[in-house]
């Protein structure tokens, strides 16, 4: 049964999925902003927000999560950890915007940039 499972699959397997959230997560801790489709800009959006919120609280423990959840990369870790979260410490949630762009002339998906607020 899938009751309360509903994320999108991507058409990916689940190492595939993951793989494609950390390394768009990545992105938009390095660069503060990424373009893609929607429906990965809505699936990235809980995914990061939930990163800065344990960020927040900057220990060694929320250190190595938010390493693993961004695929050990050290210099996003950093980032996010002294950077990002600091700026949103009286912020409850909602650290990002997702802005709807046009449609992709190739094969005309809806694309987005999500940014952080």
């Amino acid at each position: 049964m899938r009751h309360h499972n509903h994320n999108r699959k991507f058409g990916r397997v689940r190492k595939q999925r993951t793989a494609l959230l950390e390394g768009l997560a990545r992105s938009l801790v390095l660069h503060g902003r990424i373009q893609t489709t929607e429906a990965k800009a809505k699936e990235l959006r809980p995914f990061v927000e939930k990163l800065v919120t344990k960020a927040k609280s900057d220990s060694v423990a929320t250190r190595r999560l938010v390493s693993a959840r961004l695929g050990g990369a050290p210099k996003a870790t950093k980032k996010l950890v002294e950077t990002i979260a600091p700026q949103y410490a009286k912020r409850p949630g909602g650290y990002t915007r997702i802005t709807k762009l046009p449609v992709r002339k190739s094969d005309a998906s809806p694309m987005a940039v999500i940014e952080f607020v």
